[in-house]
């Protein structure tokens, strides 16, 4: 169990891509890791792009991001509704500030992009959102998965398995 002891949360709201949001989850607890899902509303089912559902355990303002040791951003239409939300930006900025490691995939990066901390990393996404992501300063990349120090990044589901290879290494070294 590579991540035991380990504590990740992980960002949910509805039409988040299905299996962007639970193939980082299973692999993760798999691994030994704890994962928690944050929605809108603590106890509420979000539903996928597909039909499956995921309950959140805690509201966003609940969450106390310093008891976590990492963040993931799953993609789908979710994104563009996370990142409204101040406590969500003020979650991935505190894993920025502290080094943490964070995960996103697809859309995933428009959360990021929002938060503003993309200025000089180097990453990837679908590429529907490169123009946003080079315009928030990022340099972007056709990769299956982008490392920049405590960020890794992932275009797409046919990428996962690459980009949790590369999470939980990050996510292990820390």
């Amino acid at each position: 169990m590579r991540l035991e002891g380990k504590k990740v949360i992980s960002l949910v709201h509805h039409d988040f891509e299905d299996l962007e949001l639970w193939y980082p989850i299973l692999r993760l607890r798999e691994e030994g890791a704890v994962v928690e899902l944050a929605g809108e509303k603590a106890g509420e089912t979000y539903i996928g792009k597909y039909g499956v559902p995921a309950e959140a355990d805690f509201a966003f303002g609940d969450v106390k991001t310093a008891d976590y040791d990492a963040i993931l951003v799953p993609g789908g239409w979710a994104p563009d509704k996370l990142r409204r939300f101040p406590e969500v930006l003020e979650m991935v900025q505190h894993m920025e500030q502290e080094k943490k490691p964070i995960g996103q995939i697809c859309h995933a990066g428009w959360v990021l992009v929002s938060a503003k901390v993309l200025d000089g990393k180097k990453v990837t996404s679908t590429p529907g959102i490169k123009d946003d992501m080079e315009n928030a300063g990022a340099e972007w990349i056709d990769e299956p998965v982008v490392v920049d120090g405590h960020l890794v990044s992932s275009r797409r589901p046919p990428d996962l398995p690459d980009y949790m290879r590369e999470f939980i290494k990050v996510l292990e070294a820390k």
